[in-house]
């Protein structure tokens, strides 16, 4: 049983942290960002999470990047 425990501690400790620096990326995006291209890039990012690909954010991201 201990080693059930630990690993759903774990599960729940590493998704509280990933959860919280994904929304901690959003509003630095949203900042960042003119409202068009943060929606964007939060679009780009909940796809590559559930795509589990994340080149999809980075071109994205590189996208932008190119057209400054």
């Amino acid at each position: 049983m201990p080693v059930t425990k630990d690993r759903e501690n774990l599960v729940e400790s590493r998704a509280s942290h990933v959860i919280q620096g994904a929304i901690n990326l959003i509003n630095y995006i949203k900042e960042n960002y003119d409202t068009e291209q943060a929606a964007e890039l939060e679009r780009r990012l909940l796809n590559s999470i559930r795509a589990q690909d994340p080149a999809k954010f980075a071109r994205g991201v590189r996208r932008f990047r190119s057209e400054d």
